[in-house]
């Protein structure tokens, strides 16, 4: 498991970032959160990485901040919640407000994403509100 990938932005879009590090390019989907992070630093980048191991892909997630991807690992471990989903979730808000929201029982805020019902927004509060 890797915990973070330090290196040169090689290429940046909304979805993913290219991590140039000693010659070996780390292609790692990011939120959005992430993406505006990225755009404004410059020289050497640090990016906290989950990596999901599938039958058919390895596929790294990356985030500026730790609290990001704990948060990400939370959302994950509900059930019906997959890795693009919970970065779906993280790319419409903060991971402050995201945490208020679930704290406070807020499923309009989760609801809003492309993709949650009320069903999976509940669950998300039910499971998640000890937690965060």
């Amino acid at each position: 498991m890797y915990d973070y990938i330090k290196g040169n932005v090689a290429e940046l879009t909304p979805t993913y970032v290219v991590i140039d590090n000693h010659g070996v390019g780390y292609m790692i989907n990011i939120s959005l959160n992430s993406f505006n992070a990225l755009q404004h630093q410059e020289d050497v980048v640090k990016v906290y990485v989950y990596e999901a191991i599938r039958e058919d892909a390895h596929l790294l997630y990356g985030f500026t901040e730790r609290r990001e991807r704990e948060l990400f690992l939370l959302l994950i471990s509900v059930s019906g919640v997959g890795a693009n989903t919970a970065r779906m979730i993280l790319s419409a808000a903060s991971p402050a407000d995201l945490s208020n929201a679930i704290a406070s029982g807020n499923e309009r805020l989760l609801k809003g994403v492309k993709g949650i019902g009320l069903k999976t927004a509940q669950r998300i509060i039910v499971d998640l509100k000890d937690k965060v």
